[in-house]
């Protein structure tokens, strides 16, 4: 594995197939949240999307099939916690 900042990303077909993304969420509303997630060749992307807002932990996957990628500037302000990485494009 190859680290950046803190966190690691596979560098071979066998470390990719138990690697997992790192994952945060933000509320910026009761039905608005915001996820960011690490992609496996070392960068980030956030997407923010709407819930029905009764319970953020069963909502977060609608980030797959509602959610609207984040401009760079954006995503940065919301999480800083991936300030060290690449934001995908």
């Amino acid at each position: 594995m190859k680290t950046i900042d803190r966190f690691e990303f596979p560098e071979t077909v066998g470390e990719s197939r138990s690697w997992k993304p790192v994952t945060r969420r933000k509320a910026l509303h009761s039905q608005v949240l915001c996820h960011a997630r690490t992609r496996i060749e070392g960068m980030w992307a956030a997407y923010i999307f709407p819930v029905p807002g009764m319970n953020h932990e069963e909502e977060e996957w609608l980030w797959k099939t509602e959610g609207n990628k984040l401009p760079e500037d954006i995503a940065r302000a919301i999480f800083p916690a991936f300030r060290e990485l690449p934001y995908a494009k």
